[in-house]
Protein backbone atom coordinates (compact mmCIF):
# COMPACT_ATOMS: atom_id res chain seq x y z
CA UNK A 1 0.00 0.00 0.00
CA UNK A 2 1.24 3.81 -0.89
CA UNK A 3 2.51 5.60 2.07
CA UNK A 4 3.31 9.36 1.19
CA UNK A 5 7.07 10.02 1.65
CA UNK A 6 8.09 11.11 5.04
CA UNK A 7 5.04 9.51 6.64
CA UNK A 8 4.87 7.32 9.98
CA UNK A 9 2.13 4.74 9.83
CA UNK A 10 0.88 3.14 13.26
CA UNK A 11 -0.08 -0.32 12.84
CA UNK A 12 -0.55 -2.01 9.44
CA UNK A 13 -3.09 -1.14 6.84
CA UNK A 14 -5.41 -3.99 7.58
CA UNK A 15 -5.21 -3.21 11.60
CA UNK A 16 -6.38 0.56 10.98
CA UNK A 17 -9.41 -0.83 8.23
CA UNK A 18 -10.45 -2.99 10.77
CA UNK A 19 -10.59 -0.27 14.06
CA UNK A 20 -12.02 2.53 11.52
CA UNK A 21 -14.85 -0.12 10.73
CA UNK A 22 -15.92 -1.30 14.12
CA UNK A 23 -16.03 2.56 14.60
CA UNK A 24 -18.13 3.35 11.82
CA UNK A 25 -20.12 0.79 12.98
CA UNK A 26 -21.10 1.61 16.17
CA UNK A 27 -21.44 5.13 14.83
CA UNK A 28 -24.12 2.86 12.94
CA UNK A 29 -25.24 1.36 15.66
CA UNK A 30 -25.71 4.76 18.06
CA UNK A 31 -27.81 6.46 15.11
CA UNK A 32 -29.98 3.45 15.34
CA UNK A 33 -30.24 4.20 19.16
CA UNK A 34 -30.90 7.50 18.79
CA UNK A 35 -33.87 6.98 16.25
CA UNK A 36 -35.58 5.14 18.41
CA UNK A 37 -35.56 7.49 21.07
CA UNK A 38 -36.40 10.21 19.25
CA UNK A 39 -38.98 8.96 16.88
CA UNK A 40 -40.59 6.83 19.15
CA UNK A 41 -43.59 6.80 16.70
CA UNK A 42 -41.82 4.99 14.31
CA UNK A 43 -41.96 2.34 16.46
CA UNK A 44 -46.08 2.31 17.60
CA UNK A 45 -45.74 5.04 19.98
CA UNK A 46 -49.40 6.64 18.87
CA UNK A 47 -48.72 9.96 21.07
CA UNK A 48 -47.37 12.85 19.74
CA UNK A 49 -44.23 13.53 20.80
CA UNK A 50 -43.23 14.17 24.16
CA UNK A 51 -40.42 16.77 25.74
CA UNK A 52 -38.31 13.99 26.53
CA UNK A 53 -38.24 13.29 22.41
CA UNK A 54 -38.09 17.12 21.75
CA UNK A 55 -34.82 17.90 24.13
CA UNK A 56 -33.32 14.83 22.25
CA UNK A 57 -33.60 16.45 18.53
CA UNK A 58 -32.67 19.96 20.15
CA UNK A 59 -29.63 18.46 22.13
CA UNK A 60 -28.49 16.21 19.04
CA UNK A 61 -29.01 19.16 16.23
CA UNK A 62 -26.78 21.91 17.81
CA UNK A 63 -24.22 19.17 19.49
CA UNK A 64 -23.69 18.10 15.84
CA UNK A 65 -23.99 21.98 14.86
CA UNK A 66 -21.41 23.24 17.14
CA UNK A 67 -18.98 20.50 16.80
CA UNK A 68 -19.04 20.75 12.73
CA UNK A 69 -18.09 24.51 13.78
CA UNK A 70 -15.17 24.23 15.95
CA UNK A 71 -13.67 20.79 14.25
CA UNK A 72 -14.12 23.47 10.67
CA UNK A 73 -12.98 26.94 12.25
CA UNK A 74 -9.50 24.33 13.92
CA UNK A 75 -9.23 22.47 10.33
CA UNK A 76 -9.04 25.90 8.29
CA UNK A 77 -10.96 23.13 5.79
CA UNK A 78 -12.55 24.97 2.78
CA UNK A 79 -15.62 26.25 2.11
CA UNK A 80 -16.14 26.06 5.67
CA UNK A 81 -19.67 28.32 6.33
CA UNK A 82 -20.62 25.51 3.32
CA UNK A 83 -20.35 22.74 5.97
CA UNK A 84 -21.65 24.59 8.64
CA UNK A 85 -24.97 25.45 6.40
CA UNK A 86 -25.41 21.75 5.96
CA UNK A 87 -24.87 19.85 9.20
CA UNK A 88 -27.94 22.57 9.95
CA UNK A 89 -29.62 21.84 7.38
CA UNK A 90 -29.64 18.20 7.50
CA UNK A 91 -30.02 18.17 11.53
CA UNK A 92 -33.05 20.28 10.81
CA UNK A 93 -34.84 18.25 8.54
CA UNK A 94 -34.19 15.53 10.45
CA UNK A 95 -35.46 16.91 13.95
CA UNK A 96 -38.33 19.37 12.33
CA UNK A 97 -41.11 17.05 12.59
CA UNK A 98 -40.11 16.38 16.51
CA UNK A 99 -39.12 19.47 17.89
CA UNK A 100 -39.66 21.52 15.32
CA UNK A 101 -35.52 21.62 14.44
CA UNK A 102 -34.86 24.99 16.82
CA UNK A 103 -31.23 24.44 17.32
CA UNK A 104 -30.90 27.69 18.34
CA UNK A 105 -31.92 29.43 21.79
CA UNK A 106 -32.35 32.78 19.08
CA UNK A 107 -34.58 30.75 17.14
CA UNK A 108 -36.78 29.46 20.27
CA UNK A 109 -36.95 32.86 21.28
CA UNK A 110 -38.54 34.44 17.88
CA UNK A 111 -40.59 31.81 17.59
CA UNK A 112 -42.23 32.10 21.09
CA UNK A 113 -42.66 35.91 20.30
CA UNK A 114 -44.28 35.25 17.54
CA UNK A 115 -46.47 32.80 19.42
CA UNK A 116 -45.33 30.11 17.08
CA UNK A 117 -43.71 28.29 20.31
CA UNK A 118 -45.27 28.36 24.06
CA UNK A 119 -43.45 30.21 26.35
CA UNK A 120 -43.80 27.26 28.98
CA UNK A 121 -41.45 25.34 26.78
CA UNK A 122 -38.59 27.90 26.11
CA UNK A 123 -36.52 27.64 29.11
CA UNK A 124 -36.41 23.66 28.14
CA UNK A 125 -35.46 24.39 25.02
CA UNK A 126 -32.52 27.07 26.27
CA UNK A 127 -31.61 24.51 28.84
CA UNK A 128 -30.95 22.14 26.30
CA UNK A 129 -29.42 23.59 23.24
CA UNK A 130 -27.08 25.44 26.04
CA UNK A 131 -25.99 21.77 27.47
CA UNK A 132 -25.29 20.33 24.10
CA UNK A 133 -23.39 23.41 22.57
CA UNK A 134 -20.77 24.20 25.72
CA UNK A 135 -20.40 20.14 25.47
CA UNK A 136 -19.60 20.10 22.02
CA UNK A 137 -17.22 22.95 22.28
CA UNK A 138 -15.42 20.85 25.19
CA UNK A 139 -15.16 17.84 23.12
CA UNK A 140 -14.67 18.91 19.83
CA UNK A 141 -11.40 21.04 21.17
CA UNK A 142 -10.24 18.04 23.58
CA UNK A 143 -10.21 16.11 19.65
CA UNK A 144 -8.00 18.65 18.19
CA UNK A 145 -6.31 20.03 21.54
CA UNK A 146 -6.84 23.81 20.39
CA UNK A 147 -9.66 26.23 20.78
CA UNK A 148 -12.16 29.04 19.09
CA UNK A 149 -12.77 32.07 21.19
CA UNK A 150 -15.23 34.35 20.73
CA UNK A 151 -13.67 37.58 20.11
CA UNK A 152 -13.88 40.45 17.32
CA UNK A 153 -11.86 39.21 13.81
CA UNK A 154 -8.71 41.16 12.18
CA UNK A 155 -9.27 44.96 12.75
CA UNK A 156 -12.87 44.84 13.38
CA UNK A 157 -13.69 46.61 17.00
CA UNK A 158 -16.55 44.92 19.06
CA UNK A 159 -19.43 47.27 17.90
CA UNK A 160 -18.62 45.57 14.55
CA UNK A 161 -19.24 42.22 16.02
CA UNK A 162 -21.92 43.07 17.57
CA UNK A 163 -23.64 44.74 14.71
CA UNK A 164 -22.87 41.75 12.29
CA UNK A 165 -24.33 39.22 14.89
CA UNK A 166 -27.52 41.21 15.30
CA UNK A 167 -28.02 41.60 11.18
CA UNK A 168 -27.49 37.91 10.52
CA UNK A 169 -29.04 36.45 13.43
CA UNK A 170 -32.25 38.38 12.11
CA UNK A 171 -32.03 37.13 8.61
CA UNK A 172 -31.61 33.70 10.54
CA UNK A 173 -34.60 34.04 13.03
CA UNK A 174 -36.62 36.01 9.82
CA UNK A 175 -36.25 32.88 6.96
CA UNK A 176 -37.82 30.22 9.74
CA UNK A 177 -40.09 32.12 10.10
CA UNK A 178 -41.28 32.73 7.02
CA UNK A 179 -40.05 29.60 5.86
CA UNK A 180 -41.03 26.94 8.74
CA UNK A 181 -43.56 28.99 10.63
CA UNK A 182 -45.48 31.32 8.62
CA UNK A 183 -49.30 29.47 7.94
CA UNK A 184 -48.98 30.27 4.01
CA UNK A 185 -46.03 28.39 3.48
CA UNK A 186 -47.12 25.83 6.32
CA UNK A 187 -50.67 25.04 5.52
CA UNK A 188 -51.55 21.92 7.68
CA UNK A 189 -53.07 20.22 4.57
CA UNK A 190 -50.04 21.17 2.63
CA UNK A 191 -46.59 22.29 4.12
CA UNK A 192 -43.34 22.83 2.44
CA UNK A 193 -40.07 21.00 1.40
CA UNK A 194 -37.72 23.98 1.50
CA UNK A 195 -37.68 25.14 5.04
CA UNK A 196 -34.41 23.79 6.23
CA UNK A 197 -32.66 24.40 3.04
CA UNK A 198 -33.59 28.06 2.98
CA UNK A 199 -32.39 28.25 6.54
CA UNK A 200 -29.13 26.66 6.27
CA UNK A 201 -28.24 28.65 3.55
CA UNK A 202 -28.42 31.58 5.64
CA UNK A 203 -25.29 30.44 6.94
CA UNK A 204 -23.49 30.36 3.98
CA UNK A 205 -24.52 34.39 3.67
CA UNK A 206 -24.09 35.29 6.66
CA UNK A 207 -20.98 33.18 7.00
CA UNK A 208 -19.05 34.08 4.46
CA UNK A 209 -20.02 37.95 5.03
CA UNK A 210 -19.05 38.47 8.40
CA UNK A 211 -17.19 35.77 9.47
CA UNK A 212 -13.56 37.52 9.18
CA UNK A 213 -16.13 40.16 11.75
CA UNK A 214 -17.65 38.57 14.04
CA UNK A 215 -16.65 34.40 13.78
CA UNK A 216 -20.17 34.33 12.69
CA UNK A 217 -22.02 32.50 15.41
CA UNK A 218 -25.51 33.33 14.90
CA UNK A 219 -26.73 31.14 17.49
CA UNK A 220 -26.05 31.81 21.80
CA UNK A 221 -25.16 27.85 21.68
CA UNK A 222 -22.61 28.29 19.51
CA UNK A 223 -21.39 31.65 21.17
CA UNK A 224 -21.25 30.31 24.63
CA UNK A 225 -20.43 26.98 23.43
CA UNK A 226 -16.92 28.18 21.87
CA UNK A 227 -16.48 30.93 24.71
CA UNK A 228 -16.39 28.37 27.57
CA UNK A 229 -14.32 25.75 26.13
CA UNK A 230 -11.79 28.36 25.47
CA UNK A 231 -11.92 29.61 28.98
CA UNK A 232 -8.05 29.79 29.22
CA UNK A 233 -8.37 32.72 26.87
CA UNK A 234 -10.95 34.47 28.92
CA UNK A 235 -15.36 34.34 29.16
CA UNK A 236 -17.40 37.08 29.00
CA UNK A 237 -17.79 37.76 25.16
CA UNK A 238 -20.03 34.66 24.06
CA UNK A 239 -22.33 36.51 26.90
CA UNK A 240 -22.70 39.63 24.67
CA UNK A 241 -22.47 37.64 21.49
CA UNK A 242 -26.11 36.25 22.52
CA UNK A 243 -27.39 39.22 24.06
CA UNK A 244 -27.16 41.00 20.48
CA UNK A 245 -28.11 37.87 19.23
CA UNK A 246 -31.15 38.01 21.25
CA UNK A 247 -31.98 41.76 19.80
CA UNK A 248 -31.70 40.32 16.26
CA UNK A 249 -34.24 37.48 16.63
CA UNK A 250 -36.72 40.32 18.42
CA UNK A 251 -36.52 43.06 15.56
CA UNK A 252 -36.88 39.39 13.18
CA UNK A 253 -40.47 39.09 15.40
CA UNK A 254 -41.35 42.15 14.78
CA UNK A 255 -41.16 42.61 11.28
CA UNK A 256 -42.60 39.48 10.74
CA UNK A 257 -45.58 40.19 12.17
CA UNK A 258 -46.10 43.54 9.54
CA UNK A 259 -44.84 41.21 6.24
CA UNK A 260 -47.08 38.29 7.73
CA UNK A 261 -50.57 40.14 9.21
CA UNK A 262 -52.62 37.26 8.19
CA UNK A 263 -51.23 35.09 10.42
CA UNK A 264 -52.81 37.19 13.61
CA UNK A 265 -56.18 37.56 12.07
CA UNK A 266 -59.24 35.19 11.81
CA UNK A 267 -59.71 32.22 9.70
CA UNK A 268 -62.03 34.04 7.33
CA UNK A 269 -59.56 37.00 6.77
CA UNK A 270 -57.08 34.56 6.28
CA UNK A 271 -58.27 32.74 3.60
CA UNK A 272 -59.24 35.98 1.05
CA UNK A 273 -56.03 37.83 2.18
CA UNK A 274 -53.88 39.65 -0.18
CA UNK A 275 -50.65 41.53 0.79
CA UNK A 276 -51.09 45.27 1.19
CA UNK A 277 -49.43 47.37 -1.12
CA UNK A 278 -46.79 48.45 1.83
CA UNK A 279 -46.31 45.18 2.80
CA UNK A 280 -44.98 44.18 -0.41
CA UNK A 281 -42.47 46.88 -0.34
CA UNK A 282 -41.30 46.23 2.79
CA UNK A 283 -40.67 42.63 1.96
CA UNK A 284 -38.88 44.10 -1.37
CA UNK A 285 -37.04 46.13 0.52
CA UNK A 286 -35.96 43.46 3.12
CA UNK A 287 -34.61 41.31 0.11
CA UNK A 288 -32.75 43.32 -1.70
CA UNK A 289 -30.86 45.37 1.32
CA UNK A 290 -29.64 41.62 2.62
CA UNK A 291 -28.66 40.74 -1.12
CA UNK A 292 -26.87 43.75 -1.43
CA UNK A 293 -25.21 43.67 2.19
CA UNK A 294 -24.01 40.37 1.60
CA UNK A 295 -22.16 41.61 -1.29
CA UNK A 296 -20.34 44.28 0.04
CA UNK A 297 -19.45 42.46 3.44
CA UNK A 298 -17.94 39.55 0.74
CA UNK A 299 -15.88 42.20 -0.82
CA UNK A 300 -14.75 44.08 1.83
CA UNK A 301 -13.56 40.70 3.31
CA UNK A 302 -11.58 39.31 0.20
CA UNK A 303 -14.49 36.95 -0.11
CA UNK A 304 -13.45 34.20 -2.75
CA UNK A 305 -17.06 33.01 -3.07
CA UNK A 306 -19.19 36.21 -3.64
CA UNK A 307 -21.15 34.87 -5.46
CA UNK A 308 -21.92 31.68 -3.39
CA UNK A 309 -22.70 33.71 -0.85
CA UNK A 310 -24.73 36.49 -2.65
CA UNK A 311 -26.59 33.57 -4.34
CA UNK A 312 -27.44 31.75 -1.02
CA UNK A 313 -28.77 35.15 1.02
CA UNK A 314 -30.82 35.75 -2.61
CA UNK A 315 -32.58 31.82 -2.32
CA UNK A 316 -33.29 31.95 1.61
CA UNK A 317 -35.01 35.17 0.97
CA UNK A 318 -36.80 34.60 -2.04
CA UNK A 319 -38.13 31.00 -0.07
CA UNK A 320 -39.07 33.59 2.55
CA UNK A 321 -41.38 36.21 0.89
CA UNK A 322 -42.08 34.63 -2.52
CA UNK A 323 -45.70 34.74 -1.50
CA UNK A 324 -45.45 38.34 -0.15
CA UNK A 325 -44.34 40.43 -2.89
CA UNK A 326 -43.06 37.98 -5.43
CA UNK A 327 -39.68 38.51 -4.57
CA UNK A 328 -38.45 39.98 -7.38
CA UNK A 329 -35.54 41.87 -5.60
CA UNK A 330 -34.02 42.92 -8.52
CA UNK A 331 -35.39 46.34 -10.79
CA UNK A 332 -34.39 43.99 -14.09
CA UNK A 333 -36.72 41.19 -12.78
CA UNK A 334 -39.41 43.35 -11.81
CA UNK A 335 -39.54 44.93 -15.80
CA UNK A 336 -39.35 41.62 -17.20
CA UNK A 337 -42.96 40.94 -15.17
CA UNK A 338 -44.14 43.88 -16.33
CA UNK A 339 -42.95 42.88 -19.49
CA UNK A 340 -44.23 39.73 -20.00
CA UNK A 341 -48.15 40.18 -19.11
CA UNK A 342 -50.48 38.00 -17.95
CA UNK A 343 -51.44 41.18 -14.73
CA UNK A 344 -47.88 39.49 -12.73
CA UNK A 345 -47.61 43.32 -11.60
CA UNK A 346 -49.00 46.54 -12.83
CA UNK A 347 -46.78 49.44 -14.32
CA UNK A 348 -47.57 51.67 -10.70
CA UNK A 349 -46.59 48.73 -8.62
CA UNK A 350 -43.87 47.47 -10.88
CA UNK A 351 -42.36 51.26 -10.38
CA UNK A 352 -42.51 51.74 -6.74
CA UNK A 353 -40.96 47.94 -6.48
CA UNK A 354 -37.89 49.66 -8.48
CA UNK A 355 -38.08 52.37 -6.30
CA UNK A 356 -37.94 50.27 -2.68
CA UNK A 357 -35.20 48.00 -4.40
CA UNK A 358 -32.81 50.88 -5.16
CA UNK A 359 -33.13 52.44 -2.11
CA UNK A 360 -32.52 49.23 0.08
CA UNK A 361 -29.71 49.03 -1.91
CA UNK A 362 -28.24 52.63 -1.01
CA UNK A 363 -29.22 51.84 2.43
CA UNK A 364 -27.11 48.38 2.29
CA UNK A 365 -24.14 49.82 0.32
CA UNK A 366 -23.95 53.00 3.31
CA UNK A 367 -24.09 50.68 6.34
CA UNK A 368 -21.37 47.76 4.17
CA UNK A 369 -18.95 51.01 3.80
CA UNK A 370 -18.75 51.34 7.85
CA UNK A 371 -17.31 47.68 7.98
CA UNK A 372 -14.99 48.57 4.36
CA UNK A 373 -13.48 51.37 6.61
CA UNK A 374 -12.28 49.08 9.08
CA UNK A 375 -11.16 45.92 7.03
CA UNK A 376 -8.16 44.95 6.11
CA UNK A 377 -9.23 45.99 2.34
CA UNK A 378 -9.79 49.37 3.42
CA UNK A 379 -6.80 50.68 1.77
CA UNK A 380 -8.99 48.91 -1.81
CA UNK A 381 -11.73 50.74 -2.85
CA UNK A 382 -14.53 49.03 -4.13
CA UNK A 383 -16.29 50.38 -7.46
CA UNK A 384 -18.67 49.29 -10.43
CA UNK A 385 -15.80 48.99 -13.25
CA UNK A 386 -14.52 46.36 -15.95
CA UNK A 387 -12.16 43.92 -14.54
CA UNK A 388 -8.64 44.35 -15.74
CA UNK A 389 -8.44 43.92 -19.67
CA UNK A 390 -12.05 44.58 -20.58
CA UNK A 391 -13.63 47.66 -21.35
CA UNK A 392 -16.86 49.31 -20.36
CA UNK A 393 -19.15 47.83 -22.75
CA UNK A 394 -17.83 44.35 -22.60
CA UNK A 395 -18.57 44.56 -18.64
CA UNK A 396 -21.78 45.83 -19.98
CA UNK A 397 -23.06 42.73 -22.63
CA UNK A 398 -21.45 40.52 -19.70
CA UNK A 399 -24.24 41.83 -16.84
CA UNK A 400 -26.71 42.06 -20.37
CA UNK A 401 -26.50 38.38 -20.82
CA UNK A 402 -26.38 37.28 -17.35
CA UNK A 403 -28.93 39.00 -16.34
CA UNK A 404 -31.79 37.75 -19.32
CA UNK A 405 -30.78 34.17 -17.72
CA UNK A 406 -31.99 35.58 -14.60
CA UNK A 407 -34.61 36.82 -15.46
CA UNK A 408 -35.86 34.34 -17.95
CA UNK A 409 -35.67 31.78 -15.05
CA UNK A 410 -37.07 33.40 -12.76
CA UNK A 411 -40.05 33.98 -15.53
CA UNK A 412 -40.11 29.95 -15.77
CA UNK A 413 -39.62 29.04 -12.45
CA UNK A 414 -41.46 31.50 -10.09
CA UNK A 415 -44.17 32.71 -12.69
CA UNK A 416 -45.53 29.07 -13.85
CA UNK A 417 -47.07 25.58 -12.57
CA UNK A 418 -44.46 23.83 -11.39
CA UNK A 419 -43.69 20.22 -11.59
CA UNK A 420 -45.93 18.77 -9.05
CA UNK A 421 -44.73 16.69 -6.07
CA UNK A 422 -46.53 14.40 -4.37
CA UNK A 423 -46.26 15.64 -0.90
CA UNK A 424 -46.54 19.31 -1.62
CA UNK A 425 -48.06 21.92 -4.24
CA UNK A 426 -45.37 24.13 -2.95
CA UNK A 427 -42.63 24.27 -5.75
CA UNK A 428 -39.35 23.13 -3.70
CA UNK A 429 -36.84 24.29 -6.74
CA UNK A 430 -37.96 27.93 -7.38
CA UNK A 431 -35.62 29.87 -5.45
CA UNK A 432 -32.78 27.45 -5.99
CA UNK A 433 -32.56 28.14 -9.06
CA UNK A 434 -32.98 32.20 -9.45
CA UNK A 435 -29.93 31.37 -6.60
CA UNK A 436 -28.41 29.24 -8.75
CA UNK A 437 -28.26 31.68 -11.87
CA UNK A 438 -26.87 34.19 -9.56
CA UNK A 439 -23.61 31.75 -8.25
CA UNK A 440 -23.73 30.51 -12.09
CA UNK A 441 -23.29 34.05 -13.47
CA UNK A 442 -21.21 35.45 -10.50
CA UNK A 443 -18.62 33.45 -11.17
CA UNK A 444 -18.62 33.19 -14.93
CA UNK A 445 -18.60 36.73 -15.34
CA UNK A 446 -17.34 38.40 -12.23
CA UNK A 447 -13.86 38.81 -13.55
CA UNK A 448 -15.35 40.63 -16.79
CA UNK A 449 -18.05 42.76 -14.63
CA UNK A 450 -18.57 42.09 -11.28
CA UNK A 451 -21.28 40.18 -11.68
CA UNK A 452 -24.00 42.13 -9.85
CA UNK A 453 -26.73 41.45 -12.64
CA UNK A 454 -28.73 43.84 -10.74
CA UNK A 455 -29.34 47.60 -11.07
CA UNK A 456 -30.33 47.62 -6.90
CA UNK A 457 -26.41 45.73 -6.23
CA UNK A 458 -25.01 48.27 -8.64
CA UNK A 459 -26.77 51.07 -6.72
CA UNK A 460 -24.99 49.76 -3.63
CA UNK A 461 -21.71 49.54 -4.82
CA UNK A 462 -21.90 52.98 -6.23
CA UNK A 463 -23.29 54.31 -2.89
CA UNK A 464 -21.02 52.91 -0.85
CA UNK A 465 -17.77 53.71 -2.70
CA UNK A 466 -18.78 57.02 -2.77
CA UNK A 467 -19.69 57.21 1.13
CA UNK A 468 -15.77 55.20 1.69
CA UNK A 469 -13.18 56.31 -0.60
CA UNK A 470 -9.98 54.77 0.31
CA UNK A 471 -8.44 56.76 -2.58
CA UNK A 472 -9.77 60.06 -2.26
CA UNK A 473 -11.26 60.16 -5.64
CA UNK A 474 -15.10 59.86 -5.92
CA UNK A 475 -16.55 56.93 -8.13
CA UNK A 476 -18.32 58.30 -11.22
CA UNK A 477 -22.21 57.27 -10.44
CA UNK A 478 -22.61 57.32 -14.42
CA UNK A 479 -20.92 53.51 -13.74
CA UNK A 480 -24.27 52.74 -12.19
CA UNK A 481 -26.46 54.44 -14.75
CA UNK A 482 -24.86 52.89 -17.73
CA UNK A 483 -24.61 49.32 -16.12
CA UNK A 484 -27.97 49.60 -15.05
CA UNK A 485 -29.40 49.63 -18.92
CA UNK A 486 -27.41 47.10 -19.65
CA UNK A 487 -29.14 45.03 -16.58
CA UNK A 488 -32.71 46.19 -17.30
CA UNK A 489 -32.27 46.04 -21.13
CA UNK A 490 -31.61 42.17 -20.02
CA UNK A 491 -34.36 41.96 -17.68
CA UNK A 492 -36.19 42.46 -21.36
CA UNK A 493 -34.66 40.16 -23.11
CA UNK A 494 -35.42 37.46 -20.65
CA UNK A 495 -39.14 38.50 -20.85
CA UNK A 496 -38.90 38.32 -24.75
CA UNK A 497 -37.33 34.92 -24.83
CA UNK A 498 -40.05 33.62 -22.04
CA UNK A 499 -42.81 34.99 -24.32
CA UNK A 500 -40.82 32.93 -27.40
CA UNK A 501 -40.58 29.26 -25.07
CA UNK A 502 -43.48 29.79 -23.20
CA UNK A 503 -46.16 30.59 -25.73
CA UNK A 504 -49.13 28.51 -24.04
CA UNK A 505 -49.15 30.59 -21.26
CA UNK A 506 -50.36 33.30 -23.46
CA UNK A 507 -53.32 31.24 -25.13
CA UNK A 508 -56.21 32.36 -22.04
CA UNK A 509 -54.63 35.72 -21.85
Amino acid sequence: MYTPKGATMIGSNGVNLLLLGVWEIAGGLLASLIFRVTHAQEFGQATPPGMVQKCACEFLGVFVLVFTVVCQSLSGAAFGATSIACSLMVMIYATGPISGGHLNPAVSFALALSEKMKWSEVPVYWITQLMAGILAGFMACSLFTDTVDVAPKDTYSGWHAYLAETLYTFMLCFVVLNAAGSKRNNSPTDGNNFFALAIGFVIIAGGNAVGGVSGAAFNPAVALGLDFSSHEKGVGNGFLWALFELVGAAIAAAIYRNVRPEDYGNQTDFDTYKPAWHTKLVSEFLGVFFLVLTVGLNLCNGSAVTAWSAAAALMCMIYSLGDVSGAHFNPAVTLACMASGRDLINTLDGLAYMVAQVLAGVIAGCLYSVFHRSSLKSTSPITLAPGDGFSFHQAGMAEFAATALLAYIVLSCATVAHAGSQKTKNSFYFALCIGSCVTAGGFAVGSVSGGELNPAVAAGIATASNVFQPGGLPAPMTSFVQLGLYELAGGLLGAVAFHATHAKQYVDV
